[in-house]
């Protein structure tokens, strides 16, 4: 049997805020497990991100060098973001992640996978895209960055080597590991089992 996860949510009796954050906050729950009695866990509520695999004619994928102060690190991530704009579309917020961080426009896309980042301590749910036929947003119409944004570093990384750099434990952000091993997937299956995306015209 192939295992398939279930959403089966459990009862939950009681919430408080124990911290209102920028962007997530933190609760504590009390969830009724039935015969295994009540329990209280603490966990991150987050409003969920996108992140792009996006691929020249040369099948390399675009990844990006960021800081991020949590790990003290400078990671090699696809472009991302939170879904921080109420009721925008998925794929809607991966093209403005994709032109704000890369200056990039995709003429195709497709649904790669969603995933939890942290399912023990969080409710982050991010859904990868595939993005190609990709063309460079005019100069006077680019995103100003801003933070660590600027510090930006693009970077056109073949699929193997990327996979490579990943098994090899040298890329760490979740993003491109799960990312990364998807797309090589995909490609060895011929692109057949991914789901095109069609982007809202504005």
């Amino acid at each position: 049997m192939v295992p398939v996860d279930v959403h089966a949510p459990r009862p939950v009796t009681g919430r408080t805020l124990l911290h209102e954050g920028m962007v997530w906050d933190v609760v504590r729950d009390a969830i009724d497990l039935g015969e295994a009695g009540t329990v209280r866990r603490e966990y991150v509520r987050h409003p969920g991100a996108v992140a792009v695999l996006a691929l020249d004619d040369q099948e390399r994928v675009l990844l990006l060098r960021q800081y991020r102060h949590p790990v003290g690190r400078e990671l090699w991530e696809p472009p991302a973001g939170l879904l921080d704009v109420e009721g925008e579309d998925l794929v809607v917020a991966a093209a403005r992640e994709l032109a704000e961080e890369a200056d990039l426009v995709a003429g195709s896309w497709w649904h790669l996978l969603d995933y939890f980042t942290t399912p023990g301590g969080s409710d982050e749910c991010i859904r990868l895209f595939v993005a190609r036929e990709l063309t460079l947003v005019p100069e006077a119409l680019r995103h100003v960055r801003e933070a660590e944004e600027r510090g930006i570093v693009p970077e056109w990384v073949p699929i193997d080597e990327a996979v490579a750099a990943v098994l090899g434990g040298e890329l760490g952000n979740p993003s491109t590991v799960v990312g990364v091993l998807a797309l090589a997937a995909a490609r060895a299956r011929g692109w057949s089992d991914l789901e095109a995306v069609e982007l809202p015209q504005p």
